[in-house]
């Protein structure tokens, strides 16, 4: 793969199901012509009779949801780029797309009610005056903010207390009536009453909470909401049920009594309520190396009962089963060493695996009548479509035919080493084509409770395409290899996780062929990030380093970071000089490896005052150092960023390995 290949990239959402066997689901791929992301719903026919066909042709659809009778498909429309993403209706049989909200920071989630009547959905509410809102000004003439919170903004969102998401309802409209007109000429001259563009929504809930995962209930929905006192100083999520005539919402878990839990992925069966949740600990607040379990809890409150035990086994997502088996009323994604497994879950958490196309693995899952389809990624495909029942696993569709025609992606070599003190490290090599030796990059992933996959992944591909082995290891921190694991790494970041790597990497340049020992660079991004800048400042073997969007400096990531107060309260030694031990801007004079910094302006998660400090220290240390910072883009640069810049991201890594390796 090259950096203009970029364009040819889709992603695909969970697939929708519809009473008729067939799957809806949203394609999306980053678009240079208009330096945004692109994207339609597709019909993937379950059977395999037909070929996918493309239903809708929006700038970006997104988000497919089938109505519970299977009239009506409900997605998520953005009508160009920058513009908020609205709720839109289409006929399931095919039709005009009918555009039914105007909220004005856009449409977040939705669902429908068990009965088809009403739609729920979750908004951003602006304060008046911000955002573009009346009175319209320019934000550098708003009211000041006044803060009083611990946590107050969040990366690729920014301030949050001026924007929280609420819940509103409207009752599905006639998608195939007379659409309204707006009065003009004499009609507005005349005073008639303006004509409503879209149905009247209901605002069902307020206050100083974020409302999200609405799933439909008899007689409301439920959410996921931080509604107690002193939400800002701990992690604690609830689920709420929130009637349709709107009043205070019903808490159905109260997390504070026994267990501190962080609820997700609501899933209502029967008189039941799944979910899933992590332990957070005795304050609320510890999410390092804690892996979701899934708990039931009565449709009308009570105490959460945990049916599946977190150590090893992590959840990833959870969705009702097909039916037909009241035993087991789950299905849902497990992260097990570098593979999403699918499984389906009993009523008392048993678990038993599904069988998932040959070199595939899960994403999120969907079941309806008996049929499971899944969204997966294989290592020649970042996203599509599989069907899991039937007649036997099968891929139905191939989004990445476009990328082969172009290049053949390169294949994985998975590797185990053994680290000095005998753990196991796993991970994975891609060796590019043709005659070696080839430089090798070793890559570090973020996090550090993150893990490398086996499948398609645009990186790896980039850099073995321009002819880099590249070496991925999931060290001691990483998820997906048990809590246990993970948690090695809690108060010593960059200590036995460097001696993993370092493990990793040497056994890859011992057993795996065409791979060049004395051409090495490395590479990361966040917690990668800071594991590069740890490594250059203690071993000299690399060549060059790019040190990306990086924890730099523990101490001064409170505040500055939307996440510093908790990440350090769950990774960083409470002692000061162990907190500054583990600072590499404070190990600048320890390095000699040349360093190219890559930042992003409006990066909440890693401030870019951390980069540019880095920078700042390296050069004054003397060490050959360059900058690149872009403009507009947060943390999620190289996975959401603008097209044009994940290719001029791309680009000036190409160049700068060139030059060193």
């Amino acid at each position: 793969m090259r950096p203009e290949h970029l364009d040819r990239l889709y992603a695909v959402s969970r697939p929708a199901l519809h009473p008729a066997g067939w799957a809806v689901v949203a394609a999306t791929r980053p678009d240079f012509a208009s330096d945004a992301y692109v994207g339609q719903l597709w019909q993937v026919p379950l059977d395999g009779s037909a070929p996918p066909r493309r239903l809708t042709r929006g700038f970006r659809d997104t988000a497919p949801c089938v109505s519970p009778d299977g009239r009506l498909i409900g997605f998520l429309r953005a009508a160009g780029p920058g513009l908020p993403a609205q709720l839109a209706l289409v006929e399931a049989g095919g039709g005009e797309p009918m555009v039914v909200t105007d909220q004005p920071l856009g449409v977040a989630e939705f669902c429908f009610s068990a009965d088809s009547s009403r739609l729920y959905f979750t908004a951003p509410v602006p304060e008046p005056g911000r955002y573009g809102t009346p009175p319209v000004l320019d934000p550098a003439a708003e009211a000041p903010r006044h803060i009083t919170t611990l946590s107050f903004q969040w990366n690729g969102r920014g301030y949050v207390g001026d924007q929280r998401l609420h819940v509103f309802t409207l009752t599905v409209p006639d998608v195939g009536g007379e659409p309204p007109v707006a009065p003009v000429g004499r009609a507005a001259a005349a005073g008639s009453e303006p004509a409503r563009l879209v149905p009247l929504a209901t605002q069902l809930t307020d206050g100083d909470a974020d409302h999200s995962q609405p799933v439909a209930v008899p007689g409301g929905v439920v959410v996921a909401a931080a509604r107690h006192p002193h939400h800002d100083l701990d992690l604690r999520v609830d689920l709420y049920r929130v009637g349709d005539g709107g009043g205070a919402p019903v808490q159905l878990t109260n997390t504070a009594e026994g267990l501190m839990l962080r609820c997700a992925n609501p899933v209502p069966v029967g008189d039941d309520l799944f979910f899933t949740a992590w332990n957070i600990g005795p304050i609320g607040r510890d999410l390092a190396a804690v892996n979701q379990a899934v708990y039931r809890v009565a449709l009308g409150g009570g105490e959460p009962e945990r049916l599946t035990v977190p150590d090893d086994i992590g959840f990833e997502s959870l969705v009702a089963a097909p039916g037909g088996d009241p035993d087991w009323p789950l299905l849902g994604v497990i992260g097990h060493r570098g593979e999403g497994l699918a499984v389906q879950v009993s009523r008392e958490g048993a678990i038993r695996r599904l069988a998932l196309p040959e070199g595939a693995s899960a994403l999120a899952l969907a079941g309806l009548n008996g049929l499971v389809a899944a969204a997966v990624a294989t290592p020649g495909s970042p996203g599509e479509v599989a069907r899991l029942s039937g007649p036997g696993p099968a891929l139905l569709t191939d989004f990445a035919g476009p990328l082969r025609t172009a290049e053949t992606p390169v294949p994985p070599v998975e590797l185990v080493a053994t680290s000095p003190d005998g753990a196991q490290v796993h991970g994975w090599v891609f060796v590019p084509p043709g005659e070696g030796p080839h430089p090798v990059l070793l890559v570090m992933h973020g996090g550090p409770y993150f893990a490398w996959h086996p499948w398609f992944f645009d990186e790896a591909q980039v850099y073995a395409g321009a002819g880099y082995a590249v070496v991925m290891p999931n060290p001691r921190g990483s998820a997906e290899y048990g809590e246990a694991w993970g948690k090695v790494v809690k108060g010593s970041m960059g200590d036995r996780d460097s001696v993993d790597v370092l493990a990793f990497l040497e056994h890859a340049l011992a057993t795996v062929p065409g791979l060049d020992g004395a051409r090495l660079g490395v590479m990361g991004g966040s917690y990668g990030g800071f594991l590069s800048a740890w490594l250059i400042a203690h071993d000299h073997r690399f060549k060059g380093a790019i040190v990306e969007r990086a924890y730099l400096d523990p101490r001064s990531a409170n505040g500055a970071s939307d996440i510093g107060w908790l990440f350090g309260w769950g990774y960083n030694p409470a002692d000061l000089a162990e907190l500054d031990r583990q600072s590499p801007t404070l190990l600048v004079d320890q390095v000699k490896t040349p360093v190219l910094v890559l930042h992003s302006e409006q990066d909440l998660r890693c401030p870019l005052a951390h980069g540019l400090r880095y920078y700042t220290e390296l050069k004054l240390a003397g060490v050959e150092a360059e900058l690149l910072v872009f403009p507009g883009e947060s943390h999620e640069l190289t996975r959401s960023g603008r097209p044009w810049h994940r290719r001029q991201r791309f680009d000036a890594v190409l160049d700068w390995w060139a030059r060193r390796l």
